[in-house]
């Protein structure tokens, strides 16, 4: 490939994640999120919090990589909507932790509903090879953003044929 290609080709990519980012503001909306008591970065906390158990907010704020004061304002909504609790940390009594509720739960089997019902529709005449390869592209895009970000060195991504 030559030097222009793949320069043409970054030019190409960051006005898809442009496009992709407007995109994304308006699927937003359409998710339909109202009715669950937060906005939406805030529900989005919901998710690693089921996942990964109890957190710190400063901790939530590292992995979602967010001013911690703005996390702060977020798990407020959350723990007034009854969607997450504090609890006191084992390892610090005097620190607390956030904990997801069963409402928690349920709200984050809705989100991951519609969210995957809204890809599927947008991706039903896509073949399953070609989901699975743009997925795999995907997380290795943004393994390399979140390495850029974090200032470490990223790693070399196996080279791949895209069917």
């Amino acid at each position: 490939m030559r030097k222009s290609d793949a320069k043409n080709g970054t030019a190409r990519l960051a006005d898809e994640v442009i496009r992709f980012i407007r995109l994304g503001q308006r699927a937003k909306s359409m998710l339909n999120t109202g009715d669950l008591g937060a906005e939406f970065s805030a529900l989005m906390l919901l998710f690693p919090l089921n996942v990964m158990g109890p957190m710190r907010v400063t901790d939530l704020a590292e992995l979602k990589q967010a001013d911690p004061s703005t996390i702060s304002r977020q798990v407020a909504q959350l723990v007034k909507a009854g969607l997450a609790r504090r609890e006191a940390d084992p390892v610090d009594g005097r620190a607390s932790r956030l904990a997801v509720t069963e409402s928690g739960v349920a709200a984050c089997e809705k989100l991951q509903h519609l969210r995957l019902g809204m890809l599927s529709e947008a991706l039903n005449h896509w073949p399953d090879e070609r989901i699975v390869a743009f997925a795999d592209l995907f997380e290795q895009f943004n393994s390399s953003v979140e390495a850029l970000l974090r200032q470490e060195p990223a790693a070399t991504p196996p080279t791949r044929e895209i069917a």
